[in-house]
């Protein structure tokens, strides 16, 4: 089986067609979302129809939760952001039936997913929703302790749009240290899956991670890097006066 792993689209919709574009042409067998469809970005109900379309698995992420209740702990970037989202949200395209099938999905969206030996959050192990789980945190180690403590071998997630691998040894390891291709072995390991629709890891391409199940030498995750029409989706960014223009700019750079 393959997973495609998908996470913190950020209503960025020529970002996440492009990836399942990609994915599609890999064969891939189901899609997995682990959260934050929506906040930032200019198509909200766009990539929630995609994804109510076409993942097997929806996590909820924290931008789905604060559309939902009192944001917690956001910037007012974001709060703006998360407020302008709500209304398009209830206005925005579609029927009434729609707009219901929309808020009703979100509402519905479970805080993780265990399959196994796998785990998928959108935060952590250990609070699935809003614990962001650093690169920088392989330096604490009893934080890292903890946090394995609630895994039972693998753990997927999103929230940090920084994508990686964290093993037990207190290492975090960026997709080029491995060229791209992790093969998931005895240890217990955290990966994050990058960001769809606002990449931070200084690359303006989305990221998304495949797990092959069925690899001949055991279990692999496969990082993927695709490009996709940035300027498009700047460009709506920068004509909505309730989101911010450094929405858009943090876009190009892929911070």
């Amino acid at each position: 089986m393959k997973r495609a792993l998908i996470s913190d689209i950020h209503g960025n919709l020529e970002a996440l067609e492009a990836v399942l574009d990609d994915a599609k042409s890999l064969s891939v067998t189901e899609i997995y979302c682990l959260g934050d469809i929506i906040g930032y970005g200019p198509n909200p109900c766009e990539c929630l129809d995609l994804v109510m379309k076409n993942a097997a698995v929806t996590i909820l992420g924290n931008h789905d939760q604060a559309a939902l209740f009192d944001p917690d702990g956001f910037n007012p970037m974001a709060l703006q952001a998360i407020y302008w989202t709500r209304d398009r949200l209830d206005n925005g395209p579609g029927s009434p039936a729609q707009v219901n099938a929309r808020w009703d999905f979100l509402g519905e969206l479970p805080r993780f997913k265990d399959d196994g030996d796998f785990k998928f959050v959108h935060g952590s192990p250990r609070d699935p929703t809003n614990e962001y789980v650093f690169p920088e945190y392989v330096f604490d180690q009893r934080k890292m302790e903890l946090l394995f403590g609630k895994v039972k071998q693998y753990c997927f997630m999103g929230h940090t749009h920084l994508p990686g691998v964290f093993t037990t040894d207190c290492e975090f390891i960026s997709p080029d240290e491995f060229d791209y291709v992790y093969r998931l072995g005895g240890g217990k390991v955290m990966a994050n899956v990058g960001s769809v629709g606002q990449p931070r890891d200084d690359d303006p391409r989305p990221c998304y991670a495949i797990l092959d199940t069925d690899a001949e030498n055991g279990p692999t995750l496969t990082y993927r890097r695709v490009d996709y029409d940035i300027d498009t989706t700047v460009d709506k960014i920068y004509a909505e006066s309730d989101l911010s223009n450094q929405l858009g700019d943090r876009l190009r750079h892929g911070r």
